[in-house]
């Protein structure tokens, strides 16, 4: 029976943590915003704000859920499902610490350890962008529409990139695993970031590409397609929209401290002068190398203006791809040598 209660309690609490953060992080991504602007941000619901998140959401609880007249009702309700599903589900591989002792047991800090963990994290995460392509199409309208052919045309030239610079992160560790990927950075004693610092700067534009954040949020766009994909919808629907994207945020940022700052190994974790550090639990260490990579991602945000379409393009095309080719063809040179 301790079979399958241990992973549903372990998914429960996974998801319950993930939507938690989730709606803390439009507050966080607000006040970031706030600040850059020397504002406060929101103040008045709760102490500083903090109660935010919860009016916020009973709100979207209660407004009307509005279907356009010409839209494709069933595909128009299926859109931000098939785009917030990808997004809680690829959590299943993710590991936040190796185990923990909880009440005399010892658990492990991830649902699934598969052999093809990051394949899986890619393939999963790949389909959301299927849910932006079916809301422009449903909506029957001109803005979502352009807001579909957007993605679909963003997703190819940058997912090849992302994809090949994964590539070079396997060979690197010799497995698919992501237990294993950060396991390998303890073997090999060094963080991947060093190893690869160019698949890692890579992957990340190529992270805020693929959860549409500044500067390429080009499907949602409010100034050209006044709210893209998600213009026709209000409502629950809506905000399942944002909860997609502030989950892929955790996800991408969760993949870049996995692949490249050791997961949830401590800062140099082979050298006994720090020792100390070592007193901090591993999840910790996960979770602040995360929140990490998500406060740059919402400062990035604050600071930088949008790119132009045809300037996309060409940075996918002209320059990621001809660059992941190249990593990946002196990261197989470079083992080739040392094998």
């Amino acid at each position: 029976m301790a079979t399958y209660i241990l992973p549903i309690l372990q998914i429960a609490v996974l998801l319950a943590v993930v939507l938690l953060a989730v709606a803390y992080m439009v507050l966080l991504e607000r006040k970031v915003q706030a600040w850059v602007q020397v504002r406060l941000g929101p103040m008045r619901v709760g102490p500083h704000g903090s109660l935010q998140p919860i009016a916020d959401g009973i709100k979207l609880l209660l407004k009307e859920d509005i279907t356009p007249a010409r839209a494709d009702k069933w595909v128009f309700t299926l859109a931000p499902i098939v785009s917030m599903v990808p997004a809680l589900i690829a959590f299943a591989v993710i590991p936040f610490g190796r185990e923990a002792t909880l009440f005399g047991y010892t658990v492990p800090l991830f649902v699934a350890d598969v052999n093809v963990g990051l394949l899986y994290i890619v393939s999963i995460t790949s389909i959301g962008v299927y849910g932006i392509i079916l809301a422009g199409y449903a909506s029957n309208s001109k803005f979502p529409l352009l807001s579909g052919l957007r993605a679909s045309a963003q997703l190819i030239s940058y997912e090849i990139a992302v994809t090949m610079m994964l590539v070079s992160v396997v060979a690197t560790a010799g497995t698919l695993s992501m237990v294993g990927i950060t396991e390998a950075q303890q073997y090999q004693q060094v963080w991947y970031v060093f190893i690869q610092p160019v698949a890692f700067v890579v992957l990340f534009i190529g992270g805020l590409a693929e959860t549409n954040r500044s500067p390429f949020d080009l499907p949602e766009a409010e100034q050209e397609l006044v709210g893209g994909f998600h213009t026709e919808y209000s409502g629950m629907r809506f905000a399942l929209f944002f909860l997609a994207e502030y989950a892929n945020m955790i996800v991408v940022a969760a993949m870049a401290t996995t692949l490249f700052f050791g997961g949830w190994l401590r800062p140099f974790p082979n050298v006994e002068a720090l020792w100390i550090l070592g007193y901090v639990p591993g999840w910790l260490w996960f979770v602040l190398k995360t929140f990490g990579f998500i406060y740059l991602t919402m400062w990035i945000r604050a600071t930088l203006p949008r790119y132009r379409y045809d300037q996309l393009m060409r940075l996918g095309w002209k320059a990621l791809i001809p660059l992941a080719i190249a990593n990946l063809v002196v990261t197989g040179l470079v083992k080739l040598v040392l094998l």
